[in-house]
């Protein structure tokens, strides 16, 4: 398969379970801030590893995901209704910590300038 043909699928896959995410389950474990940050498909088209970011504690993060893990079967059978494919990916969740690792990086790299501006002085 072609890399912009991967990719365009990558992109449409995270277009449509963002939005059966934000509209069409009706879980109450989902809390409302859940970011599909990105999509990958393999390369046969079998499984969709989907990379989400959650806001809250890390109790509500966990159901949020269960949630979510559980959902895959729908969140599948949606995606086949909506994009053609040969085959419809397998969902597979899993949890995205790039952006509170670039806050922790971002809060490391305030500290340092601190530091330094006050042994400046």
């Amino acid at each position: 398969m072609a890399k912009y043909r991967s990719n365009r699928i990558n992109e449409e896959m995270r277009k449509e379970v963002s939005s059966i995410i934000q509209n069409d389950i009706k879980d109450p474990r989902i809390s409302a801030m859940v970011s599909v940050t990105k999509v990958d498909v393999t390369k046969d088209l079998r499984y969709a590893k989907v990379y989400v970011s959650l806001y809250g504690n890390e109790e509500s993060k966990k159901s949020t995901l269960d949630a979510l893990k559980g959902s895959s079967g729908f969140i599948r059978r949606e995606i086949g209704h909506r994009i053609n494919l040969r085959y419809t990916p397998e969902i597979i969740m899993e949890l995205d910590n790039t952006i509170e690792q670039g806050m922790h990086i971002d809060e490391l790299l305030h500290k340092i300038r601190e530091k330094e501006h006050h042994d400046n002085e």
